[in-house]
């Protein structure tokens, strides 16, 4: 389990908030480290694992133009996938990841351990959206688990902002 689960639980539990996510690299990992705490259904409603980008279209509105014009592993696609999650669950905080995981289906631009990760929260009526591309290594899972830590760190920084 993500060292960062249980904080960042506590914190949405507190403050009532309610979280989703929106996976392609982690796979539905994310999904998986907020539900491991017993109660989380008070704070997690919605995952969304849209490993094809057939999925980040239907459920989470990412346009294919989009997809076409920057790829699934890109800023503009990982922002619009958390703004879709945050949109569809009707959540406080959304928090959406794309990347290579390996061993394959790296580039020049975009070797094995590039992933983007974004976290779109709600604040006084007022949507934003922040991103970040990291360039994580190891292995697939560990490429996998470091994009999971890393994102419900950031997230558990954003809830206690709230």
């Amino acid at each position: 389990m993500s060292q960062y689960a249980k904080p960042l639980a506590d914190a949405l539990l507190s403050q009532k908030l309610r979280i989703s996510s929106a996976e392609s690299c982690t796979g539905g990992g994310i999904a998986s480290a907020l539900t491991d705490i017993a109660g989380s259904s008070s704070y997690f409603e919605y995952g969304f694992v849209t490993y094809a980008n057939e999925a980040k279209s239907q459920l989470l509105g990412v346009s294919a133009e989009l997809i076409e014009q920057h790829g699934a592993v890109s800023r503009e696609v990982v922002e619009a996938m958390a703004l879709g999650a945050l949109k569809a669950a009707k959540a406080d905080i959304a928090l959406s990841s794309s990347g290579i995981a390996g061993p394959g289906g790296g580039s020049a631009e975009k070797p094995v351990g590039t992933v983007w990760l974004a976290w779109a929260w709600c604040e006084d009526g007022v949507i934003h959206c922040q991103s970040e591309c990291c360039l994580f290594s190891g292995d697939r899972l560990a490429v996998r688990d470091q994009a999971i830590d890393k994102s419900l760190q950031q997230a558990l920084e954003l809830s206690l902002l709230a």
